[in-house]
């Protein structure tokens, strides 16, 4: 494992990361000043969303054809300089294609970003990929609480943040390129794919299925935890950016467990398990009005809900071993952003029914999750090698 580029790799992810964390903690903020409503709110995070969901599996065949490691300091610039413009837009439109840019930003590296990270990885693909994971997830923590913090300060104004570690990690990021690009050029190094074998649509379907099943749960919480801590717990703007921040705080443990389990267990067990234990977690929480009992259940949601990250990712990656930056877009980009594509739709439920109802849909879906798990097959890489 090529510990200097697994970590720099990280590092992009952690920065293009920080993005998704703080938009949906931008939206009280929106909501106050512009006066919006909750669907008007999340259909924010569906622009930046639905740009990432369809531009990633794109961006990935791309990569699979003809690797432009390139992609990766433009992702990291794009993303961080489109939500840094929200804080600016006169109206809702602007501020929704500004969200976009960001969308198409984080799409352009993440399927490089964990095609490269495969390569680097060497043998320790779960650990390397979990370690990846780990940097977007800390991401996703960092950007509530710093957004919060400069919001506070500054006001919307306060986005402008945002571009500055986006173009200082995309600056360092070019002047690595080259080096990069090697590992693109020789992918013996990292001794990830094998030709020979045949890619399994079908486990590669259903794995899609579970992992757009923990998309709309991942972005449901995401999205209103901050509004449900402010208006039904009754509590401050920063009380729920500190909720969020624990959430996906625990997260970042989460996926380290997660990449080390699956290592000594196999990827299907952790993905298994860390869906059975989450559906309890999602019930209780639905069913607590108490701020302490809340925030205490944020932990193993947090935990249950990360430590499938990497397992999901390097299983398709198994089973798509030709296509292997299409794969990652898949798991990384569409079934991850599938979920910001509902956000609006239960937005509007909550705007009628109120936001218990959005914990209670939340809730089911992990059985849902569950039972696919427990169809997905061995990959075929994986039966040769044991045989």
């Amino acid at each position: 494992m090529n510990y200097r580029y697994l970590s720099l790799l990280t590092a992009g992810h952690l920065v293009t990361d920080i993005n998704q964390g703080a938009l949906p903690a931008l939206l009280p903020f929106l909501i106050s000043e512009h006066k919006l409503s909750y669907g008007a709110a999340a259909g924010l995070v569906f622009a930046a969303n639905m740009t990432s969901s369809v531009a990633q599996p794109l961006f990935g065949l791309y990569s699979d054809r003809l690797s432009k490691p390139w992609l990766i300091p433009i992702g990291v610039f794009l993303a961080g300089v489109g939500l840094a413009l929200i804080g600016f837009a006169s109206n809702y439109w602007l501020a929704f294609t500004a969200a976009a840019l960001a969308g198409i930003g984080i799409a352009a590296y993440h399927p490089e970003g964990a095609r490269l990270t495969n390569f680097v990885a060497g043998e320790k693909k779960a650990l390397g990929i979990s370690v990846f994971g780990v940097g977007g997830t800390m991401g996703i923590a960092l950007g509530p609480i710093l957004i919060t913090t400069c919001l506070l300060q500054w006001g919307l104004k306060g986005t402008l943040i945002l571009a500055f570690p986006a173009t200082l990690m995309a600056l360092l990021l070019i002047g690595q390129l080259s080096a990069l690009s090697s590992f693109s050029v020789h992918p013996s190094t990292g001794k990830a794919l094998n030709l020979s074998l045949a890619d399994e649509w079908g486990p590669f379907r259903r794995l899609t299925g579970v992992v757009i099943c923990r998309s709309i749960i991942f972005y449901t919480l995401n999205t209103f935890i901050p509004l449900y801590w402010i208006y039904v717990l009754k509590q401050s703007k920063a009380s729920g950016g500190t909720a969020l921040t624990i959430l996906l705080g625990t997260g970042v443990v989460g996926a380290l467990l997660g990449g080390k389990l699956a290592d000594h267990y196999g990827d299907r067990n952790v993905i298994k398990v860390s869906y059975g234990a989450l559906i309890p977690a999602l019930f209780f929480f639905a069913m607590s009005h108490d701020v302490t009992l809340s925030t205490l259940l944020l932990v193993p949601i947090g935990l249950t809900m990360a430590a499938s990250y990497s397992p999901v990712v390097v299983l398709g990656q198994r089973y798509l071993p030709r296509r292997i930056a299409f794969a990652s877009g898949i798991t990384l980009g569409l079934t991850i952003s599938a979920g910001g594509m509902v956000v609006p739709l239960l937005g509007k439920l909550a705007d009628y029914y109120g936001l218990g109802i959005i914990l209670w849909i939340t809730a089911g879906l992990p059985i849902l999750a569950t039972l696919i798990a427990f169809s997905l097959p061995l990959p075929q890489i994986d039966s040769n090698r044991q045989a």
